[in-house]
């Protein structure tokens, strides 16, 4: 599943048991446009999977909060809690490993 994440309903979705991948991303920002392909495909090949694009332009309060310096940035969450993260642009056999090992 792909949610939009925003300031209404990041909180709803990090508090599920379910494992949690946030995309923060910007418009402008190439290498995000060369991640975002990838997590489109994660979310469809992985279903019990909550995957979230976050675009820190429009949300900076939630990149502020996560303290989000560099794009893109590819948080992983299980049971609400932060339990990895990779920056910049990943592979996706990469980001395909980190969700195995979470789930």
């Amino acid at each position: 599943m792909l949610i939009e994440g925003n300031s209404m309903n990041i909180s709803q979705i990090l508090s599920s048991n379910a494992l949690a991948v946030i995309d923060f991303y910007a418009p402008w920002c190439r290498p995000c446009k060369m991640l975002s392909p990838l997590i489109y495909e994660l979310s469809n090949e992985n279903s019990d999977v909550n995957f979230i694009k976050i675009n820190v332009d429009a949300n900076p309060t939630i990149a502020k909060y996560f303290n989000i310096t560099s794009l893109p940035t590819v948080a992983f969450f299980k049971n609400g809690q932060f339990v990895d993260v990779k920056t910049g642009f990943v592979p996706k056999k990469i980001l395909e490993s980190t969700i195995k090992n979470y789930r």
